[in-house]
């Protein structure tokens, strides 16, 4: 395998996450119009869809489009990383708000609640396929609406899932975390260097 990989996202916590564990990436993001309907993937999620299922198609789904971008464009053919994350609070799928109102109401539901934050990973390099999902639980204090207004006008929840991110302004609200924090902010790692190992990516301490 090479000692570089491709990450499909444009998250920039996953970018700092993989630097911390000293991954080699270039950067493969989605361009408006390319391809056609195949530019973007389609988050919503199927009907009686579970959680688990979702976020891992929706991870699958990214490394397989990451791919099919190498060919398109011909560039070097490495393998593509991708990730999506997710929260699960009474059942329901709750991933980023696409509004302010929506955001506000999302922290309403979780405040004084303990929810599921699922991250689902994928590496594909054209010929295998690898994911996993990495499931933490996360417990909110009471938040008082002062609080939930004040943070969504930083404007900070807007592109998270759950509306918030655990390495922000929201960590004054988290009082247990059960589960992997880095899973939390979006890429497990201690599953991706398992992910990564697989396809025999050289990862030292």
């Amino acid at each position: 395998m090479s000692s570089r990989i491709y990450l499909a996202s444009k998250s920039p916590r996953r970018r700092e996450l993989l630097r911390q564990i000293g991954v080699r990436f270039e950067l493969l993001v989605f361009r408006n119009g390319e391809r056609g309907d195949d530019a973007d993937v389609d988050e919503t999620p199927y009907r009686d869809e579970d959680v688990e299922h979702y976020v891992e198609r929706l991870a699958l789904t990214k490394a397989a489009a990451g791919f099919r971008r190498l060919r398109w464009r011909h560039l070097p053919l490495r393998p593509v990383l991708a990730a999506d994350t997710t929260l699960e609070l009474d059942g329901e799928i709750i991933g980023k708000p696409g509004s302010a109102d929506e955001a506000r109401a999302i922290l309403r539901k979780l405040s004084g609640r303990r929810h599921r934050v699922l991250t689902g990973v994928a590496i594909s390099d054209g010929e295998r396929t690898r994911s996993l999902v990495s499931i933490s639980e996360v417990e909110f204090r009471e938040l008082q609406e002062h609080e939930i207004r004040h943070y969504v006008a930083s404007g900070e929840p807007m592109d998270k899932a759950g509306a918030y991110g655990i390495q922000g302004r929201a960590a004054i609200f988290v009082s247990d975390i059960r589960g992997s924090y880095s899973g939390i902010m979006g890429l497990p790692l201690y599953e991706t260097a398992q992910l990564l190992e697989t396809f025999g990516y050289p990862l030292t301490p």
